[in-house]
């Protein structure tokens, strides 16, 4: 993650002063990042048993090492996608390894979340640490005060708030990807306000959902099917499984499309981004600012008093 990291920012830097040698560190960069999400593909696949989160991460490691093979062979917009991902991880990495700023977004998420629940008649005990009246909390890292206690049918059931539920990691792209675009700083300060907001919001009412479906056991679908499927002898984690890793994970990316789509509207400069994720995808060459008849150079031109 560090070598990534230094090698995108890093070429970053480079490129204002010598274009090849920050070509060279770049694909260096693109190569470790197609390392990083293959140690991450047994992570998500039996671990986290997260089909969609898997199968990403294994289609991320080709697309990495295509990603840097183009750049070598002189695609210079692909600077840009280098750029983003790296202020990504500019965003995300503090949140990721300091306890603190990890601690007040978690806590302030699931308080959220917790008030969102008291809304609509569900209040479960609210508890810390990584065990509760003697009893251990599946799975839990971090000692915060983020998991929400359900008395269950057979056993209690706890649904802990970490790092990934608070929309960060989500947040993180779209922050990377609007900075690292050249565009009016009043466009792209507008364009990071709405959509953090809404990806805020969203994943609030995503905890929610999976808060319900799971501490109620309101999603007990083909129970057989589902525990077969995750390598499960629980049945309450029935409820979980089909919330969270099949409902809410394949609504996330909708979603994701969803917002994509109106921040193409209204940032267009962006289109450099996606076109070249279009192109790394499917190999044909696209231009999404002509299909939203936009005019990215003149309407720049036009507005300098923007910057």
């Amino acid at each position: 993650m560090w070598v990534v990291l230094a090698a995108f920012l890093g070429s970053a830097l480079i490129n204002q002063y010598d274009r090849e040698l920050a070509r060279r560190v770049a694909v260096a960069g693109w190569v470790a990042f197609a390392a990083f999400w293959l140690v991450l593909v047994p992570h998500f696949i039996l671990t986290q048993k997260s089909l969609i989160e898997g199968v990403g991460s294994f289609a991320a490691v080709p697309l990495s090492v295509w990603a840097g093979y183009k750049l070598w062979l002189g695609r210079d917009s692909l600077f840009v996608l280098t750029r983003a991902v790296g202020v990504m991880g500019l965003v995300y990495v503090p949140f990721l390894t300091i306890d603190p700023v990890r601690q007040v977004i978690v806590e302030s998420v699931t308080d959220q979340t917790a008030f969102l629940l008291s809304l609509v008649g569900v209040d479960p005990l609210l508890v810390g640490g990584l065990s509760h009246n003697g009893l251990p909390i599946a799975e839990k890292v971090y000692p915060h005060e983020s998991t929400f206690w359900f008395e269950g049918n057979s056993q209690p059931i706890t649904y802990t708030i970490i790092l990934a539920c608070t929309g960060i990691g989500s947040i993180a792209i779209f922050a990377g990807g609007i900075l690292a675009v050249s565009a009016p700083w009043r466009r792209k300060l507008r364009a990071l306000a709405l959509t953090v907001s809404v990806i805020y919001v969203l994943n609030l009412f995503r905890n929610v959902f999976i808060a319900i479906s799971f501490g109620e056991q309101r999603m007990q679908i083909l129970p057989g099917l589902v525990m077969t499927l995750f390598g499960t002898e629980d049945p309450q984690m029935v409820s979980y499984y089909v919330a969270d890793r099949i409902l809410a994970q394949t609504g996330s990316v909708i979603a994701l499309v969803v917002i994509t789509y109106f921040l193409v509207r209204e940032l267009p400069e962006i289109t450099t981004l996606v076109d070249d994720l279009l192109f790394l995808l499917t190999g044909n060459e696209y231009d999404l600012a002509t299909a939203f008849d936009r005019n990215i150079e003149t309407e720049s031109v036009a507005t300098p008093s923007d910057d």
